[in-house]
């Protein structure tokens, strides 16, 4: 017997993801356990550092590399998945068609006015802050920008604020009129959007522009793969410009097709929508009472048993609810197909060396 998270349907009612097996009360594996990946779903992965939660959102993106109809993009805010271009380490295994951005950039108009100046750190109220503003309403890339700037006759006290911060998020390297584009991003291929070493404002811009840019082109009817947004660290990405676009496809993204799965070691740090909009919650092992009380708060009623009584102590091991379905789960995460770098360094593993130089 086999069991899909995310529809009523089994295996034959459409694409799948093969995410694991049931685990058995003695640890034993069970059953294989799939998930929907035919319908747009909104996912979240959680679990404490070292216990699996990058490793299962690899998982997830290796099913969804093979599926024709959708386009996974993962955000990679950590540099660990780039396994997922490097080809199978399993010879019986399919292919995983994917590639590494390892400098993505976006385009300036992907980002609106107000998050232009919340970007920067400018009052829209303030001089500087009003002339971005206008600037981003009439501009399309970032020298259009200073130039509508330069052009104005306020006062040099603001333009040169204003040019001052057009000029760090040049310094950034993140926006190009070219960036990544609805066709790139939705490809035949699974994009790795390669994020490490971006502090927090461009790697906020970045997903901002990523996640309006594939919501708007299904809007739009530009594509018609259906894309997977899949954001590792997700927290980090609550703070900053991208909120915006990560809560429009949590709470709109169904209509268009769009799907967003989330992963963090936080719960607690992530907006209740997070949890709340999640037809597909995983959960690794947790043990911060503030992030298992983040789970238990918007609990499901047919869950018969707490959640925290649930939550698995193995690494690999998980507790799924499926709010589709209304049903829970527990389950062990199959082994990953193509590399995983989000393993730990040790010095047990580094030659030894005898002697003294």
């Amino acid at each position: 017997m086999t069991f899909v998270l995310g529809r009523e349907g089994g295996i034959s009612a459409g694409p799948v993801g093969h995410l694991g097996a049931y685990r058995a009360l003695d640890g034993s594996e069970g059953a294989p356990l799939y998930v929907d990946v035919d319908g747009p779903h909104a996912g979240l992965v959680v679990g404490k550092r070292g216990y699996g939660k990058s490793y299962t959102l690899g998982v997830l993106a290796e099913g969804l590399a093979r599926i024709r109809g959708v386009a996974p993009v993962v955000i990679d805010p950590m540099g660990v998945f780039d396994g997922l271009a490097a080809g199978v380490t399993d010879e019986a295994a399919d292919p995983v068609p994917a590639r590494v951005v390892s400098e993505p950039t976006v385009a300036p108009s992907t980002l609106d006015p107000r998050s232009w100046c919340d970007l920067l750190g400018l009052d829209p109220e303030s001089g500087a802050g009003g002339l971005v503003w206008q600037a981003a309403q009439r501009a399309s890339t970032l020298s259009e920008m200073c130039t509508s700037v330069r052009e104005t006759d306020a006062p040099t006290r603001d333009s040169r604020a204003a040019l001052n911060h057009l000029s760090l998020a040049k310094s950034w390297g993140v926006f190009d009129a070219g960036g990544l584009s609805a066709a790139a991003l939705a490809g035949e291929e699974l994009i790795v959007v390669d994020v490490s070493g971006l502090d927090s404002a461009p790697m906020n811009a970045l997903v901002r522009g990523i996640g309006e840019t594939l919501y708007r082109a299904r809007v739009e009817e530009e594509i018609q793969r259906l894309p997977w947004l899949l954001v590792d660290e997700a927290h980090a990405f609550f703070d900053g410009v991208a909120q915006t676009a990560l809560r429009r496809i949590l709470t709109r993204g169904r209509a268009p097709g769009v799907s967003l799965v989330l992963a963090t070691q936080r719960p607690s740090a992530v907006p209740d929508v997070c949890i709340s909009q999640s037809d597909i919650l995983v959960s690794h092992r947790l043990t911060s009472q503030t992030d298992l009380d983040a789970l238990t708060k918007v609990q499901p009623t047919y869950m018969t048993t707490s959640l925290e009584e649930r939550i698995p102590t193995t690494p690999g091991d998980v507790v799924v609810v499926d709010d589709a379905t209304e049903t829970v789960h527990t389950a062990r995460v199959r082994k990953r197909q193509t590399p995983h770098g989000g393993d730990s360094p040790r010095a047990s593993d580094l030659p030894v060396r005898i002697g003294v130089d």
